[in-house]
């Protein structure tokens, strides 16, 4: 459903109409086109103090950008405060980012680059921690369509493990990332990098559930696009629907009831060769408040969002179906981490999704090989958001730092970043893809 409001800002008579009210003035997004793959200008690198992580510039020179020193300009700032251990040492990061904040471009992105707050050093501990709520706050003040990032990178470790993130937060494909921090792994192995860039994902076999339409249409599309065979999965009652997402990408079919007690099996038969990259994004909402929610609305819910998910998820690594090096990538919510009235079944099986990834990701890496992560979407133009009632859909859109709702597509990108040959250390991750919402935040 279109944006009006987003629309009227962008003439000059919105302009002055919601300046002069106080209103929300959003900036249109740029997003990933094959025709404007990067960012427009180059990309300032600073240090706050001295660097505690080796090759940061070299993991920046294949950002895509051209790194400078100094810069009138720039389409994104990276400050590394990896060496930031004193809440004195905090100074350091105001004085390197006080003075060119007002002169990133539009649109334009920065990254703090942290490390993992110490159990032994409290003074250290304390100082990272504090990066983070620096970012988020910075992230509420640079408007324009801009976004703000913390990338903490694990003690000792190097920048090189950092590539992908950076190449994804400085790119037109997070446009509707904002305020989130993601904490790397220690890797159990080394990054892989793609054979072809352009198409990194050529040779894996991807699966995504819920693909007839919404988000997991746009996952799938995007996953094709870099490269996958992809399998789009759901129910019998969407095969027309599921069988044109099919077609139009070149993709293979599989009307199938995620909870059905074979649902792991087919899906293993579908993927003979395996599965490089496994999606769970079927869900279903059953809304109710719990005083008049009756035990079938509760269970019907967490069946399809969260055990199903838990039972194949099970059974494919156990049978080896994930091949090692292999991505899994489950959708949560900001519902599952704010909660959301009269939704007490759906937030539980979103909440439960966040609980599977942080459990399930460490040991997956050590025994399969296979990284597990989330995302969390927040408010999203869909056909189901469209049917929202106006005021309650209004609301949805402007309460978070780029006043705007997002696209199926930005969820799609943040996926394709997870399953990267190359984001091995990308792995118990919720990256929330909410323009940083006002909600839980």
């Amino acid at each position: 459903m279109a944006d009006r409001y987003l629309h009227l800002t962008g003439t000059a008579p919105g302009r002055f109409l919601t300046r002069r009210l106080g209103l929300p003035q959003p900036a249109p997004l740029r997003r990933w086109t094959l025709e404007t793959p990067h960012l427009e200008g180059p990309l300032l690198h600073l240090t706050a103090g001295a660097s505690a992580v080796t090759g940061v510039a070299e993991a920046l020179s294949r950002s895509g950008l051209p790194v400078v020193a100094n810069t009138d300009r720039p389409a994104a700032i990276v400050l590394d405060a990896t060496g930031v251990t004193t809440a004195a040492g905090l100074g350091d990061v105001h004085a390197a980012l006080h003075p060119v904040v007002r002169s990133l471009a539009p649109g334009g992105r920065i990254v703090v680059l942290g490390t993992v707050p110490s159990p032994d050093d409290h003074h250290q501990a304390a100082a990272q921690q504090a990066l983070e709520g620096f970012v988020r706050s910075l992230g509420k003040e640079t408007g324009r369509g801009s976004t703000v990032q913390l990338v903490r990178i694990p003690a000792g470790g190097a920048a090189q493990a950092a590539e992908s993130t950076l190449r994804f937060l400085l790119s037109p494909r997070s446009a509707y990332v904002s305020g989130q921090v993601i904490e790397l792994t220690t890797a159990t192995a080394a990054p892989g990098p793609a054979a072809d860039p352009a198409a990194p994902l050529t040779g894996r076999t991807a699966l995504v559930t819920g693909a007839a339409r919404g988000i997991g249409a746009a996952v799938a599309s995007v996953l094709a696009r870099d490269g996958a065979r992809v399998i789009v999965l759901d129910v019998p009652g969407s095969r027309e629907e599921l069988e044109r997402t099919a077609d139009r990408l070149g993709a293979t079919a599989l009307p199938l009831d995620i909870t059905a007690p074979d649902a792991a099996d087919r899906i293993a038969a579908a993927a003979p060769d395996g599965l490089g990259i496994l999606v769970h994004n079927a869900g279903i909402t059953r809304d109710r408040r719990l005083a008049n929610m009756p035990a079938d609305r509760w269970a019907s819910v967490i069946e399809v969002n969260l055990d199903s998910v838990l039972r194949t998820t099970d059974e494919l690594l156990k049978a080896g179906v994930i091949t090692r090096g292999g991505r899994i990538v489950a959708t949560a919510s900001i519902a599952g981490i704010a909660g959301n009235t009269g939704q007490t079944n759906y937030a539980a099986s979103k909440a439960g999704i966040i609980g599977l990834v942080r459990s399930l990701g460490p040991r997956a890496a050590a025994d399969h090989g296979v990284t597990v992560n989330a995302v969390a979407p927040g408010f999203i133009e869909t056909k189901m958001t469209a049917a929202v009632p106006l005021f309650i859909r209004e609301a949805g859109r402007r309460m978070n730092s780029l006043s705007q709702g997002g696209l199926p597509v930005d969820v799609a990108e943040a996926v394709a970043w997870f399953a990267q040959p190359d984001s091995t250390a990308v792995n118990g991750q919720v990256l929330r893809v909410c323009g940083q919402s006002l909600l839980g935040a």
